[in-house]
């Protein structure tokens, strides 16, 4: 390996930790400063600061690659394949395990309202947002879901529950490992107790 492809492949390394880091710590708090970025992804701010230059560019950039971590996610789940109930754990799994990237999409309104990237024709780049829908629907036609309530409705209700998972396991309420498993039986039980 070449000296310039060791440092090209540390300096994206150093990116991505950044961005993993500012979406952990300006998630749970929109106020956090550049230097709580920094501190989170263990470097200096002049580290930070060589990669981007202001707090703007910063969460722009967050912004665009959480929506990739989403998509990738999404599609890695393969919610069109298989039985609805499987591919609807899958997805599930998936969400919880990108936690801090749905909760700083989604935590806050003004992040997608502020940063969102625009693809020519104005839509936000880049997450399919309908693969979660078509699998509910799916799974409505096919009874595992209830048809009578709207598919809308059972996807925002599916996306609170997981924000909710791990927002709670950061609070330490429950464990993360458990969260995907509590997601699961709450939206497909609720709250009643199981009957034998």
């Amino acid at each position: 390996m070449s000296a310039t492809a060791a440092e090209s492949g540390t300096r994206n390394r150093t990116r991505q930790a950044i961005l993993d880091a500012a979406a952990r710590v300006l998630g749970r708090n929109h106020r956090a400063t550049l230097a709580d970025v920094a501190r989170e992804a263990d470097v200096g701010r002049s580290t930070l600061h060589r990669y981007f230059s202001d707090r703007d560019e910063l969460m722009r950039a967050v912004v665009v690659d959480s929506l990739l971590t989403v998509e990738r996610a999404t599609r890695d789940a393969a919610p069109d394949q298989g039985p609805t109930r499987e591919a609807l754990h899958r997805l599930i799994a998936a969400m919880v395990e990108i936690g801090d990237r749905v909760i700083f999409l989604w935590g806050d309104p003004r992040v997608l309202a502020d940063h969102a990237p625009e693809c020519p024709d104005g839509t936000s780049l880049p997450a399919d947002p309908h693969a979660a829908l078509r699998l509910i629907r799916r799974g409505q036609q096919e009874g595992v879901l209830d048809p009578t309530v709207p598919a809308e409705w059972i996807q925002n209700v599916l996306w609170g529950l997981v924000y909710t998972g791990v927002e709670a396991a950061d609070q330490g309420v429950i464990p993360r490992h458990g969260v995907t498993a509590m997601v699961i039986r709450t939206l497909e039980n609720g709250f009643r107790v199981p009957s034998d």
